[in-house]
């Protein structure tokens, strides 16, 4: 038996033909608009998205300050240090701007003696905060909340096009089916 090759033809359901239902051209025009809104929307959704964190960002940096600390106990070089740059926490002491003297913990560098000074970040009220994100990872950040963000908005805009397609089809294969019964009446037969 000899194989058929299915060619797909471009734009046919916008070409006129007998064949050709209305809702085939229902469906290009929804595929169509969906694309267009995806691509529009994920766009305005990625600016919104990076523009959000980059304000957060901003607002974090400008809360934070740096402040001098004094370390009360002597980290030894052996300490269990943590992945990031030989760090580990111990006890800090610092007096914030309003001249409260306050005690927490903090990462410092391991081999540290006790009564050397660090740079602890707090924030408007005293506490102690993570640094701020370098402008390199501030960017980084940026611009996965924005790709991440266009990225959604524009799949959840292509999957409710397609939601809509689905309705469409189901509606023209129903349609279908009762043109069917009635040709087949016609013919003096019944159809399944």
């Amino acid at each position: 038996m000899r194989k058929t090759k299915c060619v797909k033809v471009l734009g046919w359901r916008w070409r006129r033909n007998e064949l050709r239902r209305h809702s085939d051209a229902v469906e290009a025009w929804i595929v169509l608009a969906a694309w267009a809104f995806a691509t529009a929307g994920g766009a305005v959704a990625g600016v919104a998205g990076a523009q959000a964190v980059a304000n957060a960002q901003a607002r974090d940096g400008a809360e934070r300050r740096p402040a001098t600390a004094v370390l009360l106990r002597t980290v030894p070089r052996g300490a269990r240090a943590a992945a990031d740059h030989n760090r580990v926490r111990a006890e800090v002491r610092w007096t914030d701007a309003q001249g409260t003297v306050r005690t927490a913990t903090a990462d410092v560098k391991a081999g540290t003696a006790a009564g050397g000074t660090v740079t602890v970040w707090t924030d408007g009220n005293g506490h102690l905060v993570d640094e701020p994100a370098s402008p390199a990872v501030a960017t980084a950040r940026t611009v996965l909340a924005g790709t991440g963000t266009g990225l959604a908005g524009g799949l959840f805009v292509l999957a409710g096009g397609r939601l809509i397609r689905l309705r469409v089809e189901r509606r023209a294969t129903d349609r279908w089916g009762e043109e069917w019964e009635l040709t087949g009446e016609r013919w003096g037969r019944k159809a399944g």
